[in-house]
């Protein structure tokens, strides 16, 4: 942290965070691929219920930051029962988180959908897989602060091997499930859920025993370990929680068009995952070598990691853009063979892939923030880029019709990227412990 190169340090510790993440994010991705191949209300369903998957990872991987967090505080104090505490009440919020999406979740479901499509098929085929993901979800909410207990003990090997094990078991099972292969019998989108909980479920189970080797149950369920466990997640659990609205606002105004435009924002959001997942990556890492720097006053690497971080999300997204502007249609395809799907998706993904250096920068400007005590500037340029700008954008564009709704994204991220560079070099300016570190 202190002395190895930054660039060396950057590219030393990403690659196995985003390979996490990657992993995490395989399930809807694959679910969609198989389902499309079998139903195209399947796949629109599918796209419509991602930002209430979204919202349930937000949910649990926030909590688990809560747990990883105050447990690494008492490893470092050797507080070990005050740790036990923490580690039983990480196991019993994990049953709370679950108990209380599933019931919101399956009471919510069906009204989710008959606002969010006209298709009795899409809201019957996605109501049945919301039903199954939502009801079985508590392997999802366990393992999560399970994998964050692991890692508060430095064990990265053993989530990301079960994670693995977990997306190939989803793999696996999607095709013979959806398709009625070796004998099981067809059941369509229902084969998609069923495979994605068995995953998840299994990734579990293997985290779970590990837990159980680390640590020993003799704590118990403290309230005041389940408040500074939610303290700590609160927020994570809000600023990714922001995402999920901002995409239900886009279906709807998408909504009013065609379904098959919301069907082209879903794919969209399956192929940007291969190239915002390892900027997610990036900025786990950037956090803490930030903070370890800026406290230690080494200025000059806490802006090498600001523009050495930048660097490498353009260079990341500017593969994005050669790739969404060289073969849209191609992309479009592995999901969708409808000629108005591949039309729509092709003009769309042309157009949104202008935004990628914007919000490259951006999204490695807003943790850098947090790293430098400037969490205010990491709220106010989420909520400006996810709340006050895409939707409200995309209901004025509207108004020009589908093809200008897309431009809502580069408007959002050059706007969002030019206040971000105003609080840097402008608003900032006068402080004597400047984001600018001069």
């Amino acid at each position: 942290m202190e002395d190895t190169p930054i660039l060396k340090l950057l590219l030393k510790l990403s690659p196995p965070v985003m390979l996490a993440l990657l992993i995490q994010s395989v399930y809807n991705i694959v679910d969609s691929y198989f389902v499309a191949k079998f139903s195209g209300d399947g796949l629109t369903a599918l796209s419509i219920i991602y930002p209430i998957q979204l919202l349930m990872l937000a949910l649990a991987t926030g909590t688990g930051a809560g747990v990883n967090i105050l447990i690494s505080r008492m490893d470092g104090v050797g507080d070990t029962k005050s740790q036990n505490d923490v580690v039983k009440s990480g196991m019993f919020l994990g049953v709370v988180n679950f108990v209380v999406f599933v019931l919101f979740g399956l009471m919510s479901i069906k009204d989710y959908y008959n606002i969010s499509s006209n298709m009795e098929g899409v809201r019957k085929e996605g109501i049945m897989y919301g039903q199954i993901i939502l009801s079985f979800s508590f392997g999802m909410f366990l393992e999560a602060n399970c994998t964050k207990m692991l890692q508060a003990k430095g064990n990265m090997v053993v989530p990301t091997i079960a994670q693995i094990i977990g997306a190939v078991i989803n793999v696996i099972l999607d095709p013979i499930l959806i398709f009625g292969k070796f004998g099981f019998p067809q059941m369509g989108i229902k084969g998609a859920g069923i495979a994605t909980v068995i995953g998840q479920w299994v990734t579990m189970i293997i985290v779970l025993l590990n837990v159980l080797k680390y640590y020993k149950f003799k704590g118990s369920i403290d309230l005041k370990s389940c408040v500074k466990i939610y303290k700590f997640g609160v927020p994570s659990i809000i600023l990714q929680s922001l995402y999920t609205f901002y995409i239900v606002g886009l279906n709807l105004v998408l909504k009013l068009f065609t379904e098959d435009a919301v069907a082209v924002l879903g794919i969209y959001y399956k192929l940007q995952t291969f190239f915002f997942i390892p900027l997610t990556g990036l900025q786990q890492v950037i956090v803490p070598v930030v903070s370890y720097n800026y406290g230690a006053e080494k200025y000059k690497r806490v802006k090498q990691t600001l523009w050495y971080s930048v660097g490498i999300a353009c260079s990341v997204m500017f593969v994005g853009i050669i790739m969404f502007m060289v073969f849209p249609r191609e992309l479009i395809s592995i999901f969708s063979q409808q000629e108005n799907v591949l039309n729509i998706g092709s003009s769309a993904l042309r157009i949104i892939s202008t935004s990628f250096i914007p919000a490259g920068f951006v999204l490695m400007f807003i943790v850098y923030c947090q790293g430098v005590n400037r969490g205010g500037y990491s709220i106010l340029l989420t909520v400006l880029r996810q709340v006050i700008l895409f939707v409200p954008l995309a209901w004025l564009f509207h108004y020009k019709g589908l093809f200008y709704v897309w431009f809502t994204f580069p408007a959002t991220e050059i706007i969002t990227a030019l206040m971000s560079f105003y609080l840097y070099f402008v608003r900032e300016k006068r402080s004597k412990k400047s984001l600018t570190l001069q």
